[in-house]
């Protein structure tokens, strides 16, 4: 049936929804799990992208286990059943007791917080690899919201900055967002330079996040060819940590138009919210925009819409878009590509309910989860 049948069932539910296709999933991790064959490495799920665990019985059979960023993501990557990696720009004290219970690797953003905790790591009768992440100090990613290597960021040491190693294993650096392998074969030559002697005495490397793999115009030869040279180059286990790659196409969510109103131009207003569901939007400033099936940018269709959300904030809009025929009170609409970070980023701002959430197997749709006034009062007190 496809996506065509998946968007049939979909309609037929309450809305908001987020639904998740688990045959694009396990596409999507099939791809990677040949990376993962034909380069050597292991490939985690970023759970701070994909959280949604009921769909981790698609995804563990394919990938070596998972990346979390602090304690509650650590303890679901515990349920995923594999490796539990964690890093955090900060560890707190209360925290790390609990961590070390889980983790299989963990990577300390500094070495103050490495040193804070070298004695308890190794009181643990866990075997835990620690690690540091390190700033190369190069990125090609433009917008400054993603680029965890503008200057000032709080993310990593900078060469200028090392120490000695001192028990830890790794290092870890992330400098890709939804990016191809040619701008991770860019970065290598500054990682190399300036952590050359680092990473001749670690055992393992973190390639970090942001490799779109799962794009269809993604380089997954030379991906792999970057892979096995630096595995072969410096003699260390790799790990690349994708969240996008994992879920990229396999989710949708609809929403139901519930009042059309004119202020200079026709203004749709949904049962869900740019700020608490699609957060991007906001974030961005306009960079991001959600792709609705059968829209088109301003100009292209006949009939412009402002599509709205439904809270009581001035900037709750998605933005304008134009359709083939004239919206009405009662249309679904399907947003795209939206599994990834949305669903982890949903809030009940302004006491909107979250979106439900339905699996797609290929032929039935089975909702999971429902959201409700009880959710959003134990939120808050």
């Amino acid at each position: 049936m496809g996506s065509e049948g998946l968007e049939k069932a979909a309609l037929k539910l309450r809305t908001p929804c987020h639904v998740i296709d688990l045959t694009k999933l396990e596409d999507n991790c099939r791809i990677l799990s040949r990376v993962q064959e034909k380069a050597g490495c292991k490939i985690l799920l970023a759970l701070k992208a994909f959280s949604c665990h009921a769909a981790f019985p698609a995804i563990k059979k394919y990938l070596a286990g998972t990346e979390a960023s602090g304690l509650f993501e650590a303890k679901l990557g515990r349920e995923f059943g594999k490796q539990v990696h964690v890093y955090s720009p900060a560890f707190s004290p209360e925290d790390m007791p609990e961590i070390l219970k889980i983790a299989d690797h963990i990577v300390f953003n500094s070495f103050a917080q490495w040193k804070r905790y070298k004695a308890l790591v190794g009181k643990s009768k866990r075997k835990i690899s620690c690690g540091i992440r390190v700033n190369p100090e190069y990125s090609e990613i433009k917008m400054p919201l993603y680029n965890p290597c503008i200057p000032g960021s709080r993310f990593g040491v900078l060469a200028s900055d090392m120490q000695p190693l001192d028990g830890l294993e790794g290092l870890h650096f992330h400098t890709l967002c939804e990016q191809g392998a040619d701008a991770l074969q860019n970065t290598i030559p500054h990682l190399e330079k300036r952590f050359e002697r680092e990473l001749k005495e670690v055992k393992w490397v973190n390639f970090g996040g942001g490799h779109h793999i799962t794009r269809k115009d993604y380089d997954v030869k030379l991906l792999v060819r970057i892979i096995k040279d630096f595995k072969r180059k410096w003699n260390v286990e790799v790990y690349i940590e994708p969240g996008e790659a994992i879920a990229l196409d396999a989710g949708i969510m609809t929403a139901t138009v519930l009042d059309i109103v004119q202020n200079e131009k026709d203004i749709a207003i949904l049962d869900t919210s740019a700020i608490a569901h699609v957060p991007d939007v906001i974030f961005t400033c306009g960079d991001y925009r959600a792709i609705i099936e059968g829209a088109g940018v301003p100009g292209e269709k006949k009939h412009l819409y402002r599509i709205a959300g439904q809270t009581c904030a001035a900037g709750d809009i998605f933005g304008d878009y134009s359709f083939d025929r004239k919206l009405k009170v009662g249309d679904k609409l399907v947003f795209r590509n939206m599994a990834i970070y949305n669903m982890t980023q949903t809030s009940m701002f302004n006491g909107i309910n979250s979106p439900s959430i339905a699996l797609w197997d290929g032929k039935k749709l089975k909702v999971v989860r429902e959201f409700g006034f009880v959710d959003y009062r134990k939120r808050l007190g």
